[in-house]
């Protein structure tokens, strides 16, 4: 997809699988299920794809996947169609990864944060992308190093640690400038400091909504996951950005959908214009 002087890849992981119920929360199966199709196990085909977003002078990344840190009964576990390796998926695109000057995490959960860092043959663990300004926001920070019951299964050390001793980190208070024509803006809901990330050029505007907006079948305000740690600034964060994205005519661009790339909506939810993608293959139409 062209911004502009901008471009949008949307790059392949790995195919992975969640189970329903955690993903749609308090919606029932009989109403998201005509939405989204679940396996007979109640597990979702979702996909791992960071977005390369290319500008002067820039190579940024949009999360990156569990990263290759997990052992085989993690995989098994989240159902991973092939071990997840950031640095892998880059090289496949055909992009050196210290080609890429930075990475902006929705936030930090191992699915989006894991690729952070990698871990070497030597069995050190290393940030993947060596010349990568690292952005987060503050409070996902705070989150991060002073985790809680519910979060501390979702924060690793090992996934962000390394970055910071690197001096790689960069943390952000709310709205920022990235680079031109990319901006993060504070949401929290999923997380304490979820962000999404607006990118404009040429006219057009995108608007990644991470986990706040995990496929297209969550455009109800009210439909939000389980895994949310602030279910009801994720409905209200929803309820001002998408009314948004809608009246501007902007794409909305996603993670995890194994159906769909990027969309444009209608006041009902409906697809106007959409950039599909084949589900469980990671080879992509339109």
């Amino acid at each position: 997809m062209q911004l502009g002087p901008i471009s949008l890849d949307w790059l392949y992981d790995a195919d992975f699988g969640l189970d329903g119920g955690a993903m749609f929360g308090v919606v029932p199966k009989i109403v998201w299920q005509k939405r989204y199709p679940a396996d007979d196990q109640n597990f979702l085909p979702l996909v791992l794809r960071p977005l390369l977003v290319r500008g002067p002078g820039f190579n940024l990344l949009i999360d990156a996947g569990y990263g290759n840190k997990l052992d085989e009964k993690q995989r098994k576990q989240f159902r991973l169609s092939r071990a997840s390796d950031p640095a892998r998926v880059v090289r496949e695109f055909g992009m050196d990864p210290a080609a890429i000057t930075h990475v902006v995490f929705t936030h930090m959960h191992p699915d989006h944060g894991g690729g952070a860092t990698s871990l070497g043959p030597d069995g050190e663990v290393r940030p993947t992308f060596p010349n990568a300004r690292v952005i987060i926001q503050a409070r996902e920070y705070e989150a991060m190093i002073r985790p809680h019951l519910r979060t501390k299964h979702a924060y690793y050390e090992a996934n962000w640690r390394p970055v910071e001793e690197a001096g790689l980190l960069v943390q952000v208070d709310g709205t920022a400038e990235v680079v031109p024509g990319v901006t993060v803006h504070l949401t929290g809901g999923h997380t304490q400091g979820h962000q999404v990330i607006v990118m404009e050029g040429g006219g057009v505007t995108a608007l990644h909504m991470g986990d706040l907006l995990p496929t297209h079948a969550h455009l109800n305000p009210l439909w939000v996951m389980a895994y949310d740690d602030f279910p009801m600034d994720s409905i209200a964060r929803k309820s001002e950005w998408l009314p948004r994205a809608r009246d501007g005519n902007w794409w909305l661009t996603f993670y995890h959908d194994a159906f769909m790339l990027a969309g444009r909506f209608d006041a009902d939810g409906k697809a106007v214009e959409a950039v599909e993608a084949k589900s469980m293959s990671g080879q992509l139409t339109t």
